[in-house]
């Protein structure tokens, strides 16, 4: 017998859409681009070819629309894992829950999902202006294990080693490390790009390495982050998403990645505010891509 979903946990809102993201069923498209900024989504859709929905609540916006004849959506999930956690759960219900019966659908809907984000790196060799896939992402924001099964998508021998390099504080979140989908990743990567490991923090001061008043914990975090190596890989660049995002797709067979815009150089202590221009590329290059 089917499992019937109570609403308690999947809240349907009386217009028929999904709780928080406000997006009905038909507006799903398989191919989704996601990004932080809800004003971002309109720069995305600028580039379809035809729009045909849209739906906003708080910080999400979604978009519907058509590009080069293929449906195309875009949703913005705000700054952090825990909004990560509901946008990809929400997502995955309209495509695979049916709102009237409350349980799984027989057959499951695979969405593909890219992430267009903005970051700092941490490796003098990635300036300020560079693009980032986050081949991997190694997630500090411990959202990930309150999910069965998720050390079966985990990269348990690097995590162990990144503990080890780093003497990782075991007060902070016990950090996990997920693949993206490596077909979408070879598919979306560009002439320029890096192959990156993008460090998925669950603050942007402190667990970036950031002092403005307060001082860090470690002093030596940052050069800790930055001298670990693993098998030839490095962290490349911090930001608040991409782990969690490559996570929950894994547990649930979608297709996600991370590319990103790098705006901030912390080795450099250089930043470029004026990166409009740069994330317009990044989107086009996915568009065509997707």
């Amino acid at each position: 017998m089917k499992r019937v979903i109570p609403p308690s946990e999947l809240i349907i809102n009386p217009d028929g859409s999904v709780f928080h993201l406000h997006i009905k069923p038909e507006m799903l498209a398989d191919n989704i681009i996601l990004v932080g900024d809800p004003a971002r989504v309109d720069l995305v859709a600028s580039f379809f070819d035809k729009k045909k929905a849209e739906a906003t609540n708080r910080e999400f916006h979604a978009i519907t629309g058509e590009y080069r004849g293929k449906p195309i959506m875009c949703v913005s999930h705000g700054i952090g894992a825990d909004n990560i956690d509901i946008v990809v759960n929400e997502l995955d219900a309209l495509a695979n829950i049916d709102f009237t019966t409350r349980t799984e659908k027989e057959q499951f809907r695979q969405l593909t999902m890219v992430r267009i984000g903005t970051s700092g790196s941490i490796q003098p060799e990635i300036p300020v202006g560079a693009m980032v896939i986050a081949r991997k992402a190694l997630g500090i924001d411990g959202a990930f294990h309150f999910y069965r099964n998720s050390e079966k998508f985990r990269d348990i021998e690097m995590e162990n080693e990144f503990i080890r390099q780093t003497a990782w504080n075991p007060i902070w979140n016990h950090p996990y490390i997920v693949d993206a989908d490596q077909e979408l990743a070879d598919r979306i990567h560009a002439e320029g790009m890096f192959d990156g490991v993008t460090i998925t923090a669950n603050g942007f001061y402190g667990p970036q390495g950031r002092e403005l008043r307060l001082p860090i914990a470690d002093s030596q975090y940052g050069s800790s982050l930055r001298n670990f190596e693993y098998k030839g890989l490095r962290l490349t660049n911090f930001e608040m998403e991409s782990a969690m995002l490559q996570g929950l797709a894994k547990l649930m067979g979608h297709k996600a990645v991370t590319v990103c815009s790098i705006i901030a150089g912390r080795v450099s202590h250089s930043a470029n505010t004026n990166y409009k221009n740069s994330i317009e590329d990044l989107i086009e290059i996915i568009l065509n891509k997707l």
